[in-house]
């Protein structure tokens, strides 16, 4: 803040003295979100010189508007209009990269005018170029006011802001001081700034920088000039014999150490700060307890969310201690990433693919042994947690943990609820899009009771307001209605059968329950494994390659059925290219090249050996169709799929709730998504006892249509397209709606 710099009694700087005018900008930099600068002549020099204060400015999240007269030398002009040409989304460097930008802003040859271009590009510089209207002369201003949020600063002095202004000439500055003044004294100058920076005013043109005049040498005679001139060479020669007053000497170490908290400092990435929601989100767990669950549909940002309640719990205590739980190493990898966003330092991760955790948890014991506070973000699998040595540690490690547990309802797995039984954490954060275990009301009820919670939990972001809010995509939903085959219709049949027999004693009789349950089974693999989706698969890119608003087959992911066809499940002689050992997904995959042999088509499954080059090569278009089977079901990103075809029928909310999430994340290039599901359904409807086992298999089934198709943006063109199979099974699709019904 401005107000922490000791300002002159006087409020004036002056070379010479104890209170240089170097050593205001480099603090006012240091300490301002803002700068609007009226100048006269301007150097990139300056901006070298002041690179420590600078590099920090621009981790502020800071922005400079410059006002300058028409002059320029040769490499300042070519640096402007190289960054007014380049492109905004350009990252070359990261805003909290404080070290890369000072190092670009230090080093005065080629990168130090790409990182000045850079600047400009993403409006971290903003110059107007002046020169007076109806005067011979040029813009002389030497005046401007830092900002940090709260206070300014108001500044007018003798000052260029060039090499030599900053280091060589005797310069004078005169302060105001917003909380030594009412803010009328401000108001004038902002306002005719702001005329002058907007080309509104009648005193000052604006002019385009292809005609600034650069400031030659030869022509100029060197008068006045010297400073525009500067080379290299003699910049760095000015820099070697720089001498600072005691006092500027003081203001450069106590800057150093405000830039090394800074840097140590945990902090929210994004310079916009944290969306209300994620705010409310913390404000009702602490109003929770310090426990809750967080239920927020797959794209909803849980990841910040979550880490945003530690990042606020960091600011009352100075330091971190948060685990987080996860359920494949996959995650491990991008919550580590996630951490490492938010500036948390130390971070371990701990699970089979990662060595050497043992051992740090040990070095934390050790100082904490000797009354050492310790800061550390543990990034571990579920599986790991349950090792006795972690859970060592977690019960010798205090209270003030945070525990973070990903994909909660992984917490009702009996053996997870045993362990987390026993756990002495107070502060838990548990996050999941379906923290209903489906099936499962016992391990449903443990995982509430060990977060405290309960429905509608500590918070609830929907997928419909997330939608509605932009954060995640609207899409098509294009139901696809698939019948068994004569062969598939005999055995599915003659199951419904026996489950019909076993109805009334399978609720009363525990052999009797275990026959019906491997029957259910057994009817539903007939249906996940349906013969008749390749084709209605293959329709399906059929129709993707023939539209002429999408992009084909690119972007595309496939949710392939799991596990392998019998021998007499389907015709080999129709897929030669695939042998006889295959899995099902490779029958998919073979579909997609036969229809398009010139796609590029990639398995992202539990054996492939890089993952994360795989998806890599997906975002940027190298692998244009992606099939997975599960894999992709919790926390995996992929934002850039535009289009998914669901081939494997699932009656789970929780999975396809995932995997709609999945999908509709935001991508810069997608405005939309198209789901394509395939539906599957028996060719022919019972009678007697077997009709209600029947239907309610449908009814699970059009239960997946129906909630997708209520948020679609086509959603009575999706409801539609299976109502025919609702008044054959007797199902209204309206009572099946989780919402309400769609209005006309």
């Amino acid at each position: 803040m401005l107000t922490d710099i000791l300002f002159p009694i006087d409020e004036e700087y002056r070379s010479g003295t104890d209170d240089e005018p170097f050593a205001f900008f480099l603090e006012g930099f240091v300490e301002s979100k803002r700068a609007d600068l009226l100048l006269g002549y301007f150097s990139s020099s300056a901006i070298n010189v002041l690179s420590l204060g600078f590099a920090k400015f621009i981790s502020n999240g800071g922005r400079v508007r410059l006002i300058i007269n028409n002059i320029l030398s040769s490499k300042d002009k070519a640096t402007v209009l190289k960054g007014l040409d380049a492109e905004e989304d350009d990252n070359r460097f990261l805003i909290e990269d404080y070290y890369g930008i000072k190092d670009a802003l230090d080093s005065y040859g080629h990168h130090f005018f790409d990182c000045i271009a850079w600047l400009i590009a993403q409006k971290r510089i903003e110059i107007r170029a002046i020169k007076p209207i109806g005067r011979r002369g040029i813009a002389h201003y030497k005046s401007g006011i830092f900002y940090d949020g709260t206070n300014k600063v108001r500044f007018k002095g003798s000052c260029n802001f060039t090499a030599s202004g900053l280091m060589e000439n005797l310069e004078e500055l005169d302060l105001k001081l917003s909380w030594h003044y009412k803010g009328e004294a401000f108001l004038r100058h902002e306002r005719d700034y702001n005329q002058i920076f907007e080309g509104k005013s009648d005193i000052a043109a604006l002019i385009p920088f292809e005609e600034i005049e650069e400031a030659i040498l030869q022509d100029y005679g060197g008068k006045d000039l010297d400073e525009l001139l500067v080379n290299e060479q003699h910049l760095l020669a000015q820099k070697a014999k720089l001498k600072h007053s005691e006092a500027t000497r003081r203001v450069l170490e106590t800057i150093m150490q405000k830039i090394e908290a800074y840097r140590n400092a945990p902090r929210f990435p994004f310079e916009s700060g944290p969306r209300q929601y994620q705010q409310d989100a913390y404000e009702n767990w602490i109003g929770n307890g310090h426990h809750g669950i967080f239920a927020m549909a797959t794209g909803t940002g849980k990841t910040i969310t979550a880490l945003n309640c530690c990042l606020n719990e960091f600011a009352k205590q100075e330091n971190y201690q948060i685990v987080i739980l996860v359920p494949t190493t996959i995650l491990v990898e991008q919550w580590e990433k996630e951490a490492k966003r938010f500036n948390f330092r130390r971070i371990i991760k701990a699970s089979s693919k990662n060595a050497g955790w043992k051992e740090a948890l040990d070095d934390i014991r050790n100082s904490q042994s000797f009354g050492v506070p310790d800061s550390y973000v543990i990034v571990s699998t579920y599986r790991t947690f349950g090792n006795p040595v972690f859970q060592a540690f977690l019960k010798a490690a205090g209270d003030e943990i945070i525990l973070v547990a990903d994909e909660a309802h992984n917490v009702g797995a009996p053996a997870v609820a045993a362990l987390f039984a026993q756990l002495p954490v107070k502060k838990l954060i548990g996050l999941s899009a379906t923290p209903k275990r489906v099936y499962d009301e016992e391990g449903t009820e443990q995982m509430e009771a060990f977060f405290h919670d309960a429905p509608p939990y500590a918070y609830n972001f929907t997928m419909e307001r997330a939608i509605d809010e932009g954060i995640l995509c609207p899409y098509y939903y294009y139901p696809r209605v698939v019948e068994l085959t004569q062969p598939e219709m005999e055995k599915y049949t003659e199951i419904s059968a026996k489950l019909a027999s076993l109805h009334d004693r399978a609720s009363k009789d525990n052999a009797a329950k275990k026959s019906y349950e491997k029957l259910l089974m057994q009817r539903k693999r007939i249906i996940h494994k349906a013969t008749s989706k390749l084709a209605a698969f293959e329709s399906v890119l059929r129709d993707i390659m023939k539209s002429e608003d999408g992009p084909g087959l690119k972007y595309t992911l496939v949710y392939a059925p799991e596990g392998f066809y019998d021998e007499n499940e389907t015709d080999l002689d129709f897929y030669p290219k695939v042998p006889e050992d295959s899995r099902i997904i490779d029958y998919y995959a073979n579909a997609v090249r036969e229809v398009s042999p010139e796609t590029r088509v990639a398995d992202y499954i539990s054996e492939s050996t890089d993952k994360e080059h795989t998806l890599r090569n997906f975002e940027t278009g190298k692998i244009d169709v992606l099939l997975s089977m599960k894999c992709l079901d919790e926390g995996v990103d992929i934002p850039r799929t535009e289009q998914a075809i669901f081939c494997s029928s699932t009656g789970n909310p929780r999975q396809f709730i995932q995997r709609r999430g999945r999908i509709l994340r935001q991508h810069p290039d997608k405005h939309f998504a198209r789901i394509y599901d395939l539906v599957v359904i028996p060719s022919s409807v019972p009678t007697g006892a077997s009709f209600e086992l029947e239907q309610n298999l449908v009814r699970k089934e059009l239960e997946r249509v129906v909630d997708f198709a209520y948020m679609a943006i086509n959603n009575f063109a999706a409801i539609k397209a299976v109502r025919s199979i609702c008044d054959r099974y007797q199902i209204n699709p309206d009572s099946l709606n989780p919402y309400s019904p769609p209005v006309a």
